[in-house]
């Protein structure tokens, strides 16, 4: 790491001293200053050239989705396709052959349910009619009945008024004797 920063300082420090002779006059290879040029080196490289770092992470990433997640992605893909083909080929058919047998055992049983309501219905209707006819015929005899009942009534009241007036008058015819009867007895 800290190579490549070095090699890129000395060779500036060579683009720029012009050649070896300058170097030489800065001093031997451990002088001070030398030393603080080659520390400079190592500083600059380790805060600023981030080259090394950069290519580290590149290489992962590289690394990571395109080798090792790009097989199980595909895989992954794979499944899916085998999945939806399976699905399309096998299962819908399926469910819908199911469906509609099942769908017209429905149909059926829903077509016998609505004959028998027809039946019930019909049946029902039937039987009201024949009960408001009997209930029409009856009330037509009851009405027979009353006015039979009403003028036999009728024909007792004049009966029972006719002995009435005939039980008056013996009674007028008898009180009447009985006045004569009592007004010979009186006289006497």
């Amino acid at each position: 790491m800290s190579g490549g920063g070095t090699e890129t300082f000395v060779g500036y420090e060579a683009a720029t001293s012009g050649g070896d002779k300058k170097r030489d006059s800065l001093g031997t290879t451990g002088s001070p200053a030398h030393l603080i040029i080659k520390d400079l080196g190592e500083i600059h490289s380790r805060l600023l050239d981030h080259r090394p770092v950069i290519q580290g992470e590149t290489r992962y990433f590289v690394k990571e989705f395109e080798e090792k997640r790009g097989l199980r992605e595909m895989r992954v893909l794979e499944n899916l396709k085998n999945m939806i083909r399976e699905t399309n080929e096998h299962t819908i058919p399926k469910c819908r052959e199911t469906m509609q047998d099942n769908l017209d055992q429905v149909l059926q049983r829903l077509h016998a349910a609505t004959d028998s309501v027809c039946r019930l219905q019909q049946r029902e209707q039937e039987r009201k009619k024949i009960h408001n006819d009997h209930l029409i015929a009856s009330e037509k005899q009851h009405i027979i009945q009353w006015e039979d009942f009403m003028k036999e009534q009728h024909n007792k009241q004049a009966e029972v008024d006719e002995e009435h007036r005939k039980a008056v008058e013996r009674l007028k015819e008898q009180y009447a004797e009985m006045e004569k009867d009592l007004a010979k007895f009186s006289t006497f």
